[in-house]
């Protein structure tokens, strides 16, 4: 082959210039067919379904194949509450005063790239050293980054840079808050880990302070979300935490989004004993002072009877799935067989979950305001 050594014309640059320009387009074009995603919650049920998720998310820098008719994700951000008060989160909160890094840590964790060596360091809990035992490595990470930035929300962005995480993750808010329950009996209960351990019913949660408010970041995430998922989790720990933090709920509600509530599996002992999937929802629009959500995923498999036994030594028991009562708020509920049994424990199923949302949101695109 003769191979031309002569300078380029200005058209061959031309034609270069608008062939690169063609694919960076049909690459923008390509990233922008992705789902915008919020998921809000904490503890273990957001950690978890985050990593079905992550399962349809893109890589920063990753291009979805122009022949893959599978729907993904081109954005996921998690919102997550900072109220724990207990444990390895809770020591470090008080001793160095910065929000509890355990939930967090966790969401981190499940959106890495990596879920062998660098997960395995990040869950890494001491078992013995003075001052050390109990900690989390992912805790004390955060609690040095903390301290080096001196901003706890850019330790989070560092610490997921490092970790390489497939989506995006937001403290509710930025605030140093407290959980306050107000009984059934009229008593007042102050601190996640006494509300959690009281015996009484919640009536309803307040933040101490108030008046507390969000990160823009999370705003605009919602604003522009695809679909927005709250749950699973602790219904008074971790889910209605983050609708009281200021303008969250109402941004929520005005976003164009679809908005699932992904039901719990189980009652759980001091927060939602007694409660069923339209008591669930219901706690949530009262606490939000709004009708937050367009669905509901709910769980119709039964739970075995070697599990239904263990839960029931706590006084838990299965959630009822009162259908007619959820469609009477004004929710659809999508039932499906989420419940697995792992280790002893009542566990969503990830993929079926992350799947039937995927659905959801091909099926029901968001509106064009």
């Amino acid at each position: 082959m003769k191979v031309n050594t002569a300078s380029p014309s200005s058209a061959d640059h031309i034609t270069a210039d608008r062939l690169k320009s063609d694919r960076t387009s049909e690459e923008k074009r390509a990233r922008e067919r992705g789902l915008r995603v919020v998921a809000i919650g904490g503890g273990t049920g957001l950690s978890t379904l985050l990593t079905g998720l992550k399962r349809f998310t893109l890589a920063p820098g990753e291009i979805p194949s122009k022949d893959s008719d599978q729907q993904i994700i081109r954005d996921l951000c998690a919102v997550v509450t900072v109220s724990d008060d207990g444990g390895s989160s809770g020591r470090l909160r008080k001793e160095l005063n910065m929000l509890p890094p355990g939930d967090i840590r966790n969401c981190i964790v499940a959106l890495s790239e990596d879920e062998a060596l660098l997960s395995k360091l990040f869950r890494h809990r001491f078992d013995k050293g003075s001052g050390l035992e109990g900690h989390s490595f992912g805790n004390l990470f955060l609690a040095a980054l903390t301290s080096i930035t001196s901003d706890f929300s850019e330790a989070v962005r560092l610490s997921s840079e490092i970790l390489l995480t497939r989506g995006h993750i937001y403290p509710a808010t930025t605030s140093n808050i407290e959980l306050e329950a107000l009984m059934d009996d009229g008593s007042r209960v102050r601190g996640e880990t006494k509300i959690t351990a009281s015996s009484g019913r919640i009536h309803e949660l307040f933040l101490v302070p108030p008046d507390v408010g969000p990160m823009p970041q999370t705003m605009e995430a919602i604003a522009h979300a695809d679909m927005i998922t709250i749950g699973p989790g602790s219904l008074f720990t971790s889910l209605i935490p983050n609708l009281l933090v200021r303008g969250i709920s109402q941004a929520i509600v005005e976003s164009q989004a679809t908005k699932v509530y992904i039901c719990n599996l189980m009652t759980q002992a001091n927060e939602s004993l007694g409660l069923s999937a339209a008591d669930h929802i219901q706690a949530l629009n009262r606490h939000g002072q709004k009708q937050v959500f367009d669905y509901a995923l709910i769980n119709r498999a039964p739970v075995s009877n070697e599990m239904k036994a263990k839960y029931a030594l706590e006084g838990a028991c299965q959630i009822v799935n009162d259908l007619d009562a959820v469609e009477a708020l004004g929710v659809i509920p999508v039932l499906g067989d989420y419940l697995e049994e792992v280790a002893g424990v009542a566990r969503h199923n990830t993929t079926r979950v992350t799947r039937d949302l995927m659905d959801l949101a091909t099926q029901h695109p968001r509106q064009q305001a």
